[in-house]
């Protein structure tokens, strides 16, 4: 019977994707859209 090695993971990428997601979504719950347009354009880096 073949056994695999279970590698341990250094960094869960949909476990840290998930955690992002919830704190944006807290941030901007209940905002308007006008709001949310300004927390964008806030928070969201510029492009070269």
């Amino acid at each position: 019977m073949k056994t695999k090695d279970k590698k341990i993971k250094e960094f869960d990428t949909v476990k840290t994707f998930r955690e992002i997601k919830e704190k944006i979504s807290k941030k901007i719950h209940g905002m308007t859209f006008e709001q949310f347009k300004a927390y964008l354009a806030k928070d969201t880096p510029k492009s070269s």
